[in-house]
């Protein structure tokens, strides 16, 4: 069984931080971190500082994102889509939710529609 993801990886929320305002992020990965967390560790957005703090997306501030009009699981995995000006933009297929909703963003983003 696939284990999902709950927000966007560091790869993933470095690249969403160019392309979306800061303020849509709800956590954050952490440079600092106490001791007993790991390294990367991802928090909630609270007091995050974003000249050290990578921010990052749940899922949910993905999907408010994108106002996304479907999001769907399938046989072949995760899949997300939207209509704009009349065209329908789908994802490929993804083992989880976060994946599908990247993928989507950075689709549209390409196409100057975000």
């Amino acid at each position: 069984m696939t284990t999902l993801k709950a927000y966007t990886d560091i790869e993933q929320s470095r690249k969403l931080a160019e392309i979306l305002p800061l303020e849509s992020a709800d956590m954050s990965y952490q440079h600092f971190v106490p001791d007993l967390l790991p390294e990367g560790y991802c928090v909630s957005l609270d007091k995050a500082e974003y000249e050290t703090d990578i921010p990052c997306w749940s899922i949910a501030a993905l999907l408010d994102i994108l106002e996304c009009d479907a999001l769907f699981k399938t046989p072949q995995g995760w899949a997300c889509q939207t209509y704009i000006v009349s065209k329908t933009e789908t994802t490929n297929y993804y083992d989880n939710p976060v994946d599908a909703c990247y993928e989507l963003i950075s689709k549209l983003n390409k196409l100057n529609l975000l």
